[in-house]
């Protein structure tokens, strides 16, 4: 595979940008385009390196995480119950995930989709802030089933490259009536489950490519994104309960034209 260099460039792109509504899978495919990453094989490091990201969720989270297990009095999100909502969620993606991962993999991993699917979530990022919501769910206890089925509804659309799978589970969340912030902590907790349920996938087709030489690509790229996920998850939810989704949206509208002009055309 490429220089360490590319693997180290490339995770902390993924950890910055994975939990953040600006599509990480979006930014990978356009610095990959830049650095001349492409093919099955990035396409699966791409993925594989968001282990690295997913384990900044569970250590920064680890006290929710561990009440899935061992479930604690007067705590709602715990136990078979916190599970439940999590699958709950995690179905509606996998399902169509499943169904279309072959052909989004053929005609959506490019920057002129991932363009697109920017300026789109940017539009319906700043439609939901202006219409002001206003929030029922004030804590990730009071997370109904139909609320957490509700999100992962919406979490369909970051199957588009360049939507943003926080973006769209914090938009549903807010939507269906729950605070901004809670609809940010559920989702970056959500996003464990089936972010492991893509990577295992992803790998299990794909592990005829790589050979022992490829580990330590993989081992530079996950542990970048750890290091640069955990930053920005402090960062935006520190940010979240202070400031609207517009900043994000402007960033990703600001964006679209840099693609069309440098990578598309």
């Amino acid at each position: 595979m490429e220089s360490w260099s590319v693997a180290l460039l490339l995770s902390i792109v993924e950890g910055l940008t994975e939990f953040l509504p600006v599509s990480s899978t979006g930014h990978l495919i356009l610095a990959g385009d830049l650095l001349g990453h492409a093919g099955e094989k990035a396409a699966t490091f791409d993925v594989v390196i968001q282990l690295g990201a997913i384990l900044a969720v569970v250590v920064l989270y680890w006290g929710r995480f561990w009440g899935l297990l061992r479930p604690q009095a007067g705590v709602r999100f715990s136990g078979m119950r916190g599970i439940g909502l999590l699958l709950l969620t995690c179905i509606p993606a996998c399902v169509l995930g499943l169904l279309t991962h072959s052909a989004i993999k053929h005609y959506l991993f490019n920057p002129a989709a991932v363009a697109v699917a920017l300026a789109v979530g940017a539009l319906c990022m700043i439609a939901v802030e202006k219409k002001q919501y206003k929030p029922e769910c004030l804590s990730l206890d009071e997370i109904t089933p139909k609320l957490a089925l509700g999100i992962g509804c919406f979490q369909c659309l970051a199957l588009w490259p360049g939507f943003s799978r926080s973006a769209a589970t914090i938009m549903g969340g807010m939507i269906l009536g729950a605070k901004r912030n809670v609809a940010a902590e559920y989702s970056f907790i959500a996003a464990v489950p089936i972010m492991v349920a893509a990577t295992g996938y992803d790998m299990l087709k794909s592990w005829h490519l790589f050979t022992a030489a490829d580990i330590p690509f993989f081992a530079i790229g996950m542990l970048g994104a750890f290091v640069s996920a955990l930053l920005a998850v402090k960062v935006f939810i520190a940010l979240v309960g202070r400031m609207t989704l517009v900043p994000f949206a402007l960033y990703r509208l600001l964006l679209v034209p840099f693609v069309y002009y440098f990578m598309v055309h």
